[in-house]
């Protein structure tokens, strides 16, 4: 069964636009290996986080900030295929 990636986010901080960018990104760069992505509002304010499967990827405050997008598809790409290369994101 493939991994589904939720991406929770502040619907308070108009974050929606954001975790769709995200969620387009990884659908495009994981699409044979993604089995779904999904986007959850958050009833935590401030939330925007990355779960494989419930487990955490991601979190902007423990982070302190957003990441670049080219950190959050190394991060799902080490935890679901770690032998895919990335090419220009892996530099």
């Amino acid at each position: 069964m493939k991994p589904t990636l939720t991406i929770s986010y502040c619907p308070k901080c108009h974050w929606l636009l954001r975790a769709a960018y995200v969620a387009q990104e990884m659908l495009s760069t994981f699409e044979a290996e993604l089995g779904a992505v999904t986007l959850k509002p958050s009833e935590i304010s401030g939330e925007f986080a990355l779960h494989v499967n419930d487990e955490l990827l991601f979190d902007r405050k423990t982070h302190g900030g957003f990441a670049e997008i080219k950190e959050l598809k190394q991060l799902v790409r080490d935890k679901i295929c770690p032998e895919k290369s990335l090419g220009h994101s892996d530099r």
